[in-house]
């Protein structure tokens, strides 16, 4: 690899969007909100190449061309100094935690593996659609470098256009204006746990799925693919809960949504929001296809703009009040650090992300095998699902920090259950 060289001293700088708020100051040693995005393709990737076409992408990109930094009132970004990050080999447990004045401060890692080309992000940084549109660009230029007639489109921008307004833009601060905040959940939740692996080690399992097959049977379920893999995974921790005779929480799974389905932006930062479905095994029995249509009624019910707004005001509530604003930024950091230890994940038993269907150009298509999302692995949360298709393949990925890996095991048997084949990959030995 070349000596990393830097930049002219160039002034930029943003305030960190309402969602990615949260994440610096919980960046603590044994965990960092990480999620990983993935391209593989037909050839066996050029660490060289891959490092040139990083540099060609990151000027589209100014809004991850940054390094954190920690004022009296708000963390905020700023132009970082060197060019690029280090393109690194890949590693057997990915989205361990960031440590801002590692990586030549940049907030995202690039590694690459055979034919594969991954990037590992920082939350604060994008959400699951910015990182598939950076990932998918990058791989494009990648594919320029070896000589493919590449085009633009769908996932990868032109990188002759300059970012927009809209691609760097806090969509939160422009389109949360509800009179009316949302309700939390605020209830603890059943979790599925164990003997936990070391810090930084996570257990990563991949289930493959024709995209045709898993369509066709959520709809003979008049359901959505998210939907209905939102449903097994929560039936799988109900069946889980009572074969463990203890006393009954209620199941719950949240699934982020991206809002820029409803709202018109480009933006390239954080903009998705969580809902939170759950069941009750108190009140009764459930069969597998009760918690499926719960799911898909209740997740029709709050899938509007309304629901949505006031979900989105409910959080730029803090960030909007006076006194908070005018508070410094250790007093917040405890503030939020003490919200998100007695709720965060003790509210959600899993999560289910499905960033649907990445769409490439024609011409890329033919270099490309399948793409691969990964949430970041829980504090709590044994089962923390990332899924995406691209071309003709479903990729469900469990993110597990526990040695025990029945949760997964139960869901893709499920799956095979209902005649759906799954081509299984994973970290583990």
């Amino acid at each position: 690899m070349n000596k990393p060289e830097k930049k002219s001293n160039e002034k930029f700088w943003l305030k960190l969007d309402n969602a990615a708020k949260i994440f610096p100051g919980q960046n603590k040693s044994k965990w960092s909100n990480i999620f990983r995005f993935a391209l593989t393709l037909t050839e066996k990737i050029d660490p060289c190449l891959l490092e040139q076409a990083l540099q060609d992408v990151l000027p589209r990109f100014p809004c991850f061309d940054v390094r954190i930094r920690r004022g009296i009132f708000w963390y905020y970004f700023e132009k970082n100094a060197y060019k690029n990050p280090p393109v690194m080999p890949d590693i057997k447990n990915p989205c361990h935690r960031v440590k801002f004045n590692e990586n030549r401060y940049f907030l995202f890692r690039v590694y690459y593996h055979e034919n594969r080309i991954a990037v590992d992000f920082f939350h604060a940084l994008t959400d699951g659609y910015g990182a598939s549109v950076f990932v998918s660009t990058l791989a494009a230029q990648y594919l320029r470098l070896l000589g493919k007639e590449i085009g633009v489109g769908g996932s990868v921008l032109d990188l002759h256009e300059p970012p927009s307004e809209s691609d760097l833009e806090d969509a939160f601060e422009r389109f949360a204006s509800s009179k009316v905040k949302a309700k939390r959940a605020d209830s603890f939740v059943y979790h599925r746990t164990g003997e936990k692996m070391p810090a930084h080690n996570v257990n990563v399992t991949t289930g493959y799925i024709p995209v045709d097959k898993l369509l066709e049977t959520a709809r003979a379920h008049s359901a959505t693919i998210t939907e209905y893999l939102a449903s097994i995974l929560m039936y799988v921790h109900y069946q889980r809960q009572l074969a463990e005779e203890r006393k009954q929480k209620e199941v719950s799974v949240q699934i982020p949504v991206n809002l820029r389905r409803l709202y018109d932006t480009t933006t390239l930062r954080n903009f998705s929001l969580c809902y939170s479905v759950r069941i009750d095994p108190n009140l009764g029995e459930y069969t597998f296809e009760e918690i499926l249509k719960q799911v898909s009624l209740y997740l029709r019910y709050v899938n509007n703009k309304k629901q949505l707004n006031a979900m989105m005001t409910a959080n730029m509530g803090l960030e909007r009040n006076p006194v908070m604003r005018a508070m410094p930024l250790f007093i917040k950091d405890l503030g939020i650090g003490i919200s998100f230890l007695i709720t965060g994940e003790q509210t959600t038993t899993a999560l289910l992300t499905n960033l649907g269907p990445i769409s490439l150009p024609k011409n890329m298509e033919p270099f490309v095998q399948r793409a691969m999302f990964m949430a970041g692995p829980g504090v709590l949360n044994g089962a923390r699902l990332g899924a995406v298709s691209c071309k003709d393949v479903f990729a469900v990925t469990f993110a597990n920090i526990y040695k025990n890996s029945d949760i997964e095991r139960d869901f893709f048997t499920a799956l095979v259950k209902r005649g759906l084949p799954v081509r299984i990959e994973s970290n583990r030995d």
